[in-house]
């Protein structure tokens, strides 16, 4: 006999209505800074917005942070992340957890930027994270993303 799984459905003020289950919930238990009260978060990837995961707090529906993968965009990124961690979160081997760094846009995106020197490491088994920030770390937390180039067979107007 399977068991049913429980979901819950909200509508969320950027993205419309949403039905998950508890599964897909992401705890932060010391939560994030600057939103040090909100726990419960969702990764949402939209279609409208490749290479991007939204954080999509539960605790407050009128937050959304973009986030992405810094190695998709900047592949030799390679942090040194700090012990504590990995004792925080109970990661014990590199395919228990992954790496989501905040992204920052300015209006009309006329520029983005992301947090390299503060990545958010969530235990993929655990689904607990944490924004933990690098020690002795050139990385900035506005470290610009190239703009991709328009194709050949674009014309400025």
């Amino acid at each position: 006999m399977m068991e049913s799984i429980e979901t819950t459905t909200v509508d969320l003020p950027r993205f419309g209505e949403l039905t998950y289950a508890e599964t897909d919930v992401i705890e932060f238990p010391w939560g994030i800074p600057g939103f040090p009260a909100l726990r419960r978060w969702l990764l949402l990837t939209l279609d409208v917005h490749p290479g991007f995961v939204w954080l999509q707090s539960l605790d407050d529906l009128k937050v959304a942070i973009p986030t992405s993968d810094p190695y998709f965009i900047f592949e030799k990124y390679d942090p040194k992340l700090p012990p504590y961690a990995f004792v925080a979160l109970d990661i014990r081997n590199a395919e228990d957890f992954t790496l989501l760094c905040v992204v920052v846009v300015t209006a009309n995106a006329e520029e983005m930027t992301m947090n390299l020197m503060a990545p958010i490491v969530v235990n993929l088994k655990s689904r607990k994270a944490r924004q933990v920030m690098l020690e002795n770390s050139a990385y900035s937390v506005r470290e610009p993303i190239p703009r991709k180039s328009a194709s050949a067979g674009e014309s400025a107007s």
